[in-house]
């Protein structure tokens, strides 16, 4: 215990690492923990789990679950989950049974344990975990609703699968007969009741609290941790595992109760989340030894073949028959349910070539993502989304949303490089970000952001002040991408003239278009913006480029309050 301090900061280092790479590779960030614990553990011996934390290693990684299963819950907004309410239902109960009793036949058949033994692990294998695919759904970009199946069913699934193992422990180890069959009925009733009751009453009195704001804002994430886990481990002390469920339910009791502000709670679970997850893939992977990995022989393969290729796809297709699903996307269900360390780091790195190959993910992206719902975000995202442009405007003031959403835009609440956003806002088609926001530090951190998922050419910057420009070194990490609209364009300059009553207007330009005659006729109070192609694609300009319309485009421009050619360009 000498070098504990320095043995956690080195796993919080090697996470941080872990993650970083994993984003400048574009691989999912499970697959690199998996290998950075096996490095550091059996291959290295530097990390040994067991002799840092002593006793105290399984009730922190119970903690840790408990907390990660919390903060995942709180997304599961019914309304999010739209009509595939059925097949969500259908995957936690049907389905997990089915692949409790495949799992227990092939490991009877295949691995010779007793049928006793083989029964609790293919109830241990129905648990899949949100540690497992939270993060495989963040590089997986699937279509909306398959991740929203996907997060449901690994949030749910683990407190039932938790549950369901210790029932049938129970059950194995009061014997066959009717009175083991009624213990265990009994049991499972105890459970349902302490982790329903519990979440629904936690849930419900800290939403008053929340709403009423009984407790200040600043202690509202704290506060809700703590009453989290004294739930947790109440309901852990009446029935072993129940904590799990009360978690669940208390979670997604606050994220649909009107009016709670669970919004700053995320945000700061989100952190604690991928520090939790990171340490944890680390920690267990770093906990198996040379000999174990030894073990991985043929049995051993033939048991995940069977777990992978026909458990997860039965259950898959019987759970989803006379849904609207289309084969393809049962395909991918039925693709991803990694049962352990091993299958997760295949699947996370195979799953999101399958999404492409059977055509499940995202469409090509041609839409706008505008950073901001000011006045001037609204403007400029308004006539894109009438040439028919797809546009999504994010912002942290609820009042700029509620007008941005009166005027029939797209938009998402909250902060757009959270944890939070990765899981959903809404990319689909999102090829191209604008940074509209008047707060120069979140245009420059979303600029940076955004550029690896989208790329150089489709990311953009704002001017600024020369003056503020020297206070500010991210400006200088910026200067490699295009300049939107000119280098004396900033956010001031197009609130100031939006403000004075310029318009953002467009217009079709046909076989008689010709751009210096229009120029001449507003005389210099005009600001070309951008171009929409005939099949959709964008080009903006820029200090580096200009903008030069092509027969056929839609032009988007500013016309200022003070052009001697001021009137509204027809619409297209």
């Amino acid at each position: 215990m000498e070098h504990a301090g320095f043995d956690l900061a080195m796993i919080g280092l090697m996470a941080l690492i872990c993650q970083w790479l994993a984003w400048q590779l574009k691989l999912p960030a499970i697959l690199m923990l998996l290998v950075a614990g096996i490095a550091a553990g059996p291959v290295a011996g530097l990390l040994d789990p067991d002799a840092l934390f002593g006793e105290l290693l399984f009730p922190l990684v119970s903690l840790a679950v408990a907390v990660i299963l919390f903060e995942g819950s709180l997304t599961l907004s019914f309304r999010e989950l739209g009509g595939h309410g059925r097949t969500v239902r259908r995957l936690v109960t049907w389905g997990a049974l089915i692949t409790g009793v495949t799992a227990t036949l092939a490991a009877h058949a295949l691995l010779g344990l007793s049928w006793e033994m083989a029964s609790v692990l293919g109830a241990l294998l129905v648990v899949t975990g949100p540690t497992v695919i939270l993060p495989m759904l963040q590089t997986l970009r699937a279509r909306e609703h398959l991740t929203q199946i996907l997060r449901w069913e690994g949030i749910l699934i683990d407190p039932v699968g938790a549950i369901g193992a210790v029932l049938v422990y129970e059950f194995v180890a009061l014997g066959s007969g009717s009175d083991a069959a009624t213990q265990t009925l009994l049991l499972f009733g105890e459970t349902a009741l302490i982790g329903f009751g519990l979440g629904i009453a936690g849930g419900y009195l800290w939403g008053q609290v929340l709403r009423r704001y009984w407790l200040p804002r600043q202690l509202h994430s704290f506060g809700t941790l703590m009453m989290m886990l004294a739930l947790f481990s109440l309901s852990n002390l009446l029935f072993h595992e129940s904590g799990l469920l009360t978690v669940t339910v208390m979670g997604a009791w606050l994220a649909n109760m009107r009016g709670v502000p669970t919004r700053p709670i995320i945000e700061f679970k989100e952190t604690l989340s991928v520090l939790l997850i990171s340490g944890l893939f680390i920690l267990l992977a770093a906990r198996l030894t040379v000999e174990q990995l030894a073990l991985l022989g043929w049995p051993a393969w033939a048991f995940l073949v069977v777990l992978v290729g026909v458990a997860r796809p039965l259950a898959v297709w019987l759970c989803t028959l006379g849904s609207r699903l289309e084969l393809r996307e049962k395909a991918l269900l039925a693709f991803i349910s990694p049962r352990g360390i091993v299958a997760a780091a295949t699947q996370s790195l195979l799953s999101r070539p399958l999404a492409r190959w059977l055509g499940v993910q995202r469409p090509s992206p041609d839409g706008v993502l505008i950073i901001g719902a000011n006045q001037v975000a609204r403007a400029v995202g308004s006539q894109l989304q009438a040439a028919g442009v797809s546009v999504v405007l994010t912002d942290s003031s609820w009042d700029a949303i509620q007008l941005a959403q009166r005027a029939g835009l797209t938009t998402y609440y909250g902060d757009p490089l959270s944890e939070h956003a990765a899981q959903h806002l809404e990319l689909s088609g999102i090829g191209y970000l604008l940074p509209l926001s008047p707060y120069r530090e979140l245009n420059a951190l979303a600029a940076l952001h955004f550029e690896h998922l989208l790329g150089r050419d489709r990311v953009f910057r704002l001017a600024i002040d020369e003056g503020s420009r020297a206070n500010r070194p991210h400006a200088q990490a910026l200067d490699h991408l295009p300049l939107l609209f000119g280098r004396e364009v900033t956010f001031a300059r197009l609130s100031r003239l939006v403000e004075e009553g310029g318009e953002v207007c467009r217009e079709h330009c046909g076989e008689k278009f010709r751009m210096e005659p229009l120029r001449q006729a507003h005389n210099g109070h005009w600001l070309p913006m951008l171009c929409i192609g005939p099949s959709g694609r964008l080009r903006l300009a820029t200090a580096e480029g200009g903008l030069t319309p092509r027969r056929g485009d839609t032009l988007v421009s500013l016309i200022f309050a003070d052009s001697p050619a001021r009137q509204a360009p027809p619409a297209s």
